[in-house]
């Protein structure tokens, strides 16, 4: 693949609006559907494909219409990866790490428990060889990728009981997805894969002690709040947790290049949208949550240093078993190590120094 940059600046992003808005008026009329893996009660993840066809279809001065489908009004959350493959829907919006069972080297285009943050995550991608070789797993399964948003570090989420040691993990049953999924399993817990609108259900139920979203504003937004009384922090299984636009790689071929351009640049505005999203609205959803009675806490740090080396050790069996898993960890390693040596120098000293002082200055 040609190498280049898929970030283009504002000008850049003007002129090619412009560019396609004009080749657009000589082109067929398209319609797509386009399948989220996320309820839609939730106006940033859910709402990041909205933006992404409202972009689509103003740039091309209505020709390409895309219209989005919430979970279980064309296939299941977890469905849409299998359908953009055989071609059932044109696009998803959805994660990688959602589907292990396809190939979990996909999670390398979501996230990976103690792995690289949102801006690190971008710059691998965009800039660091990250692209090219998530285009070529993808493409064994007739996808055409597109980052499409991300969460930003998330919270360690909802739970009924404290967790004060790693005892307190045995048989704790936690609806969470990917390889945060083994590596509480290792730690004793009991996984549970469930989509995001099921959770609050499930905690009530009691079918689950605990469940991990995204966020303060996404968490509040689906009631955790109200069914469970302990908030963990942090999530070590998603640092960051990257969104992607999925297209049948038949249907994104078929495409008119101006339309091509429309995808590209929309999915990148929602890549950059989403992020400002979240960090504008969570700071008040957080100091609401506090105010309103729920127990902050922080994982011990027994349970951390026991996750990380469990996840080492997963990734090194994966490494071994799994060659498309091996061929993305070894260049993806290098560069969390690279660019985490950099941002502790420079990011992490500036935001601890900010983070402790007290004073108004």
């Amino acid at each position: 693949m040609e190498r280049r940059s898929f970030l283009a600046g504002s000008t850049g992003v003007l002129a090619a609006t412009a560019a396609i808005s004009a080749s657009a008026q000589n082109l067929p009329a398209v319609s797509w559907r386009l399948a989220s893996s996320f309820p839609k009660a939730l106006d940033t993840i859910f709402g990041g494909a909205e933006e992404f066809a409202k972009i689509v279809e103003r740039v091309t001065d209505g020709k390409f219409k895309i219209t989005v489908a919430a979970p279980g009004e064309i296939v299941p959350a977890l469905g849409n990866f299998d359908a953009v493959q055989k071609g059932t829907v044109q696009a998803a919006h959805s994660a990688g790490y959602y589907f292990p069972n396809v190939n979990k080297a996909l999670a390398f285009d979501t996230t990976l428990p103690f792995g690289m943050n949102q801006r690190q995550h971008n710059a691998w991608v965009y800039q660091g060889g990250g692209m090219e070789l998530l285009r070529e797993l993808f493409a064994q399964y007739n996808i055409v990728n597109f980052p499409m948003g991300n969460t930003g570090a998330q919270m360690g989420g909802w739970y009924n009981k404290e967790i004060r040691s790693l005892e307190d993990v045995k048989g704790l049953k936690i609806r969470i997805p990917g390889f945060g999924a083994e590596i509480w399993k290792r730690l004793g817990a009991d996984p549970v894969s469930l989509p995001g609108g099921e959770i609050v259900g499930a905690i009530k139920d009691k079918r689950i002690d605990a469940g991990e979203w995204v966020g303060p504003y996404d968490d509040a937004k689906l009631g955790l709040p109200a069914v469970a009384r302990y908030y963990f922090y942090p999530a070590w299984w998603e640092p960051s947790a990257a969104l992607s636009l999925y297209v049948n790689k038949a249907a994104y071929d078929a495409l008119p290049p101006a339309y091509k351009e429309a995808v590209r640049v929309a999915s990148e505005s929602v890549n950059q949208w989403m992020m400002a999203a979240y960090d504008s609205r969570n700071p008040a959803a957080f100091k609401q949550m506090i105010g309103s009675g729920t127990r902050l806490q922080l994982f011990p740090n027994s349970l951390m240093i026991a996750a990380y080396r469990a996840a080492l050790s997963i990734y090194d069996a994966e490494s071994a078993a799994n060659p498309a898993f091996k061929k993305l960890y070894g260049p993806w390693k290098k560069y969390r190590s690279e660019i985490n040596e950099w941002h502790k120098t420079a990011e992490v000293a500036m935001s601890n120094f900010l983070g402790n002082w007290k004073a108004d200055g």
